[in-house]
Parts: structure tokens; C-alpha cells; sequence
């Protein structure tokens, strides 16, 4: 939906007459905490039902071209990555090709002083701090270069949760901010969504089964069909919004060019950190544990979200 009025239509289809019981109040809403120019109560009502909402043209065309340069850099070795992991995607670390044309995503930029700057972009931040409050803290970050398919599809996305990923709850305060970097249609590779899922339960996930083999990292819900998608195409600058349970995914990038997204996870820093043990969790800690061993870093996977995470507006408490 481009605009809250173009939305509202929308939700008044979903309530019937559209109208507001003002007994209500505050108690219609689960998942965010308050209203703001960028983020109207048609927004929120919108977000209620669905489990995200399109904000049109927030981000600046030059920022988002600095920060695409930015990665660039990081990909060619021009500047120091510090704390930045560089993803490679499957099929292209195969060919030969290197740089930019490499690299499928970088991941923990809120150390980098360029690309901290869409973490804290103000705008961004008043719409994050509806669905968090005024404690926040970035929690995962990343700079999605999804490239070229090369004929094997390794740049689909499959359906999944972000939670799956999270060991602090509650996940209703919790929120991703995912922005295009350039015009993102479904011939390069949208996102799509699964419109109020967001109300369901974590499930299980695992690495899908397909045939040419899936990136690093890249899990998917065990056994979901993932029927009544929504695509999301955008236009540079576009945000999205969503809910850490929302099931959603992307498609392969069948043009020839890049699709660039930058996205961070921002959660209350009064959230907490839950023991994962025994749970549909328990595999991805391991794994995400046994990757940072190898790497010589020796710490569980709430340490591990500790060190990753930064605090951006408020004060620390939990996280």
C-alpha cells in the first residue's frame, strides 16, 4: 500500500464498516505500542491484521547510494570490515568471480560508522520505537546483495521465521526495518510474505531440500507449502516492517543485475534472554556456536546476541 489512506481502505475491508469502538482504546493493539506521523493507527491496524506494513520513500536516494558504495568497499578490501561477516553466495564462489559479484550479503555492520547511519536514522528509528518503546537496541543487521541467479536458484530465500534465529523474547517487541536499496520487483527477487502469520507460533526449520544445494544460514520452515503469498515489490527507498514471526522469504534474482536491501533487526532493550535447550531453536544455537568456535570465539548463544548487538536509543536493561 503506498499511502495510510490507500491502507485504510484496505482495513475497512478486513472490519467491515471501518469504524473505531472508542471503548477500546489502546487494548486493540498487540503489536505495537503507539501511533506517529510516519506510522498513522491505520498503519497499526494494518500491521495488527497483517504482520507488516509498507512505508513509502523514507530512506534518501543519496544515503542509500553511499551505503551501497559502502558495501562495495567492504566487498573489494578498500576499507577495513572490523567486525563485518562477508557471506558468500553457493553457486557463484564456484565460478571464479570475486568482489561485489561475490558476496551475497554482509551481516553485524552496527560497528561500521558508514552503515550505522541507516541504524539511527532518525526516521527510521521513530517508526521502530512504535513497536519497541523507547529502549532500543539493533540487534542484526545486514546488507542483502542478492545476485544474478546462476541457473541453479541459490538465490531464493526460503519461507521462514526470524525468530528461529532469536533467543530473547517477547517477540512482539521485536521489529525488522528492511529498506530497498533500488527498485525491487519480482523479477529480481521481491520479498513475499504470508499476510498474518505473525499471530502463529514459531515452528520448526531446517535446511531445504533442493537440488542444487542452499547458502549458509539460508534455513526454511520443515514441510511448509506456503499457500496465499504476498508479493512485496518496492521502490528504492521503500521500508518494510514486520513482525519476527511473520513467515516470509524472497525469490531467485532472474535479471542480470543486483537486488540491494539493507535491513536491521531492533528489539527492546528490556527484552530477555530465553534457554533454548530442548527447543525447535536448540539445532540453529548449536550451529550459529559451532560457527563461532571455529572462528575462535568460544561463547553460547546468548553471549554471542550480546556481543552482536548495540544499543541505539535509550538505555541498556536486559540486552
Amino acid at each position: 500500500m503506498s499511502t495510510a489512506a490507500e491502507r485504510l481502505r484496505v482495513i475497512k475491508g478486513h472490519l467491515g464498516n471501518g469504524k473505531v469502538d472508542p471503548n477500546q482504546g489502546e487494548k486493540r493493539f498487540r503489536f505495537s505500542l503507539k501511533s506517529h506521523p510516519l506510522l498513522t493507527e491505520a498503519d497499526r491496524v494494518f500491521y495488527e491484521e497483517n504482520g507488516y506494513v509498507v512505508v513509502r520513500n523514507l530512506l534518501p536516494h543519496d544515503l542509500l547510494d553511499k551505503w551501497s558504495q559502502r558495501f562495495r568497499d567492504i566487498c573489494d578490501g578498500r576499507v577495513d570490515k572490523g567486525r563485518i561477516t562477508l557471506m558468500k553466495d553457493l553457486s557463484l564462489s564456484k565460478t571464479g568471480v570475486t568482489g561485489e559479484r561475490l558476496y551475497n550479503k554482509i551481516q553485524d555492520f552496527m560497528w561500521d560508522e558508514v552503515l550505522y547511519e541507516f541504524i539511527s536514522y532518525p526516521k527510521v528509528c521513530d517508526i521502530v520505537e512504535c513497536f519497541t518503546g523507547p529502549n532500543m537496541n539493533a540487534m542484526h543487521t545486514m546488507l542483502i546483495n542478492k545476485p544474478p541467479d546462476a541457473g541453479s536458484e541459490t538465490s531464493r530465500h526460503p519461507l521462514h521465521q526470524d525468530l528461529h534465529y532469536f533467543p530473547f523474547r517477547p517477540a512482539d517487541r521485536i521489529v525488522c526495518a528492511w529498506t530497498a536499496m533500488e527498485k525491487v520487483t519480482r523479477d529480481n527477487g521481491c520479498l513475499v510474505v504470508l499476510p498474518g502469520t505473525h499471530r502463529g507460533l514459531l515452528l520448526p526449520h531446517d535446511y531445504p531440500s533442493w537440488e542444487n544445494g542452499v547458502n549458509k544460514m539460508y534455513h526454511g520452515i520443515v514441510g511448509y507449502d506456503g499457500h496465499n503469498r504476498m508479493h512485496l515489490p518496492m521502490e528504492k527507498g521503500d521500508t518494510v516492517f514486520f513482525h519476527p514471526i511473520l513467515v516470509h522469504g524472497s525469490g531467485a534474482n532472474r535479471t542480470k543485475g543486483f537486488r540491494k536491501a539493507i535491513s536491521c533487526h531492533y528489539a527492546s532493550s528490556e527484552c530477555h534472554y530465553i534457554d533454548v535447550n530442548g527447543t525447535t531453536q536448540q539445532s540453529i544455537a548449536e550451529e550459529v556456536e559451532g560457527i563461532a568456535k571455529k572462528r575462535g570465539i568460544a561463547l553460547e548463544i546468548q553471549d554471542l546476541w550480546k556481543y552482536r548487538s548495540r544499543l541505539v536509543r535509550g538505555v541498556e536493561v536486559n540486552l
